[in-house]
């Protein structure tokens, strides 16, 4: 399950949306040298991203309008895809394996409503 890093991204002719949009981000993190500026350090990386969560639930909990909470959305999946390739994961391929996985399970109703996980609860 290996991907390919910023470098191979922009010699790689993408064929479909998804390589497309990781040749996007990769040309995003190649125009401003991230690998060398540690923007690939997964802790700074991580940080970003509940910063950026933070700004989701604002925008949402908040009420603003739709435009505001897609452009949030798209932040964060800007930054995962980014982490992807910080890490050289083939995102794709983990996000294919993990929803056959997360297919296969039932639902749970909690306090807080719908959950679909392997936990089980104590009864």
């Amino acid at each position: 399950m290996e991907g390919m890093n910023v470098d191979q991204w922009m010699d790689f002719e993408a064929n479909n949306e998804w390589e497309i949009m990781m040749k996007k981000v990769a040309s995003f993190h190649h125009k401003h040298d991230f690998e060398s500026k540690n923007g690939h350090d997964m802790g700074y990386r991580i940080a970003l991203t509940v910063e950026e969560l933070g700004e989701l639930s604002a925008a949402v909990t908040k009420g603003k309008p739709l435009e505001e909470c897609a452009e949030e959305m798209a932040d964060i999946l800007i930054l995962l895809m980014g982490h992807s390739l910080a890490m050289k994961i083939d995102l794709k391929s983990a996000f294919e394996k993990k929803f056959a996985r997360i297919m296969k399970r039932e639902a749970l109703t909690g306090r807080l409503g719908v959950r679909v996980t392997e936990y089980k609860p104590e009864n």
